[in-house]
């Protein structure tokens, strides 16, 4: 049983929305272009605009993870699914293709100064609090995720 100060407290505090928004997109450079920009929006929706270095810092991220499940987990005749989620003080977006071979790797070096590519998950790393892969659970592929801890007070809640 709970004392009646922690249920005062717990009364008094602001609930915060859980907000999702989740899409499948076609697997081509074209997809991937639309999630970023659908990402973006969702955010400035949600209070984090345009301008903000939280939309700005996500919006990257999406575009990075949907850009690698385009060019590494594209399946022929399989979408890309993307979640974007928040909590009270985390972002988390999600990337899942059928692509389960393809894992990206664990730790992220920096590519070579000459390398046209090979810096998107080093990026993701930089800018994301957190970063993972999972398997997915009932099906071939993976989810690539990342998460973003903005500072306190960098949205407005609506």
């Amino acid at each position: 049983m709970e004392s009646s100060d922690t249920a005062t407290t717990r009364a008094a505090q602001p609930s915060f929305p859980r907000r999702e928004f989740a899409m499948r997109f076609t697997s081509t450079p074209r997809g991937a272009r639309l999630a970023r920009r659908l990402v973006s929006h969702r955010l400035d929706q949600w209070g984090y605009g345009y301008d903000s270095a939280v939309n700005e810092a996500l919006t990257l991220i999406a575009a990075e993870l949907t850009a690698n499940a385009v060019r590494h987990g594209h399946v022929p005749g399989r979408d890309f699914h993307l979640r974007l989620t928040t909590t009270r003080d985390t972002l988390r977006v999600e990337v899942t293709d059928t692509r389960a071979e393809r894992v990206p790797p664990r730790s992220v070096r920096e590519a070579p100064g000459d390398a046209e590519s090979g810096r998107g998950l080093l990026l993701v790393a930089r800018l994301a609090t957190r970063w993972g892969t999972d398997p997915r659970p009932t099906s071939p592929g993976k989810t690539v995720w990342a998460e973003l801890t903005p500072p306190c007070g960098a949205a407005t809640v609506t």
